[in-house]
């Protein structure tokens, strides 16, 4: 995937995000905003962006375990896996 194209899904994974915060005030996202990155910096670099991806798919999915408990962990699960897996190419390419 291009850079523009993760930047796109970013925002999008972000403005689901800020649904959910609307939603349940109480998520907080907290590792993801750890990260200190957002959609609009593009200046990041593409694995970063992509680690950033990762890691707000699965406090997503962690959110949604009350709709659908077993779907949910199965997805989180796979995105956690994944943003460790682009974690370590970002610390030894």
């Amino acid at each position: 995937m291009h850079k523009e194209e993760l930047i796109n899904l970013h925002q999008m994974l972000f403005e689901v995000k800020e649904y959910f915060e609307e939603v349940n005030p109480e998520l907080k996202f907290s590792q993801y905003n750890a990260l200190k990155i957002t959609p609009s910096q593009q200046h990041k670099s593409k694995m970063e962006h992509k680690y950033a991806i990762f890691v707000l798919g699965t406090e997503i999915a962690n959110a949604m375990k009350d709709v659908d408990y077993t779907s949910s962990n199965r997805i989180s699960a796979r995105m956690k896996e994944l943003a460790d897996r682009t974690l370590k190419e970002m610390e030894y390419p």
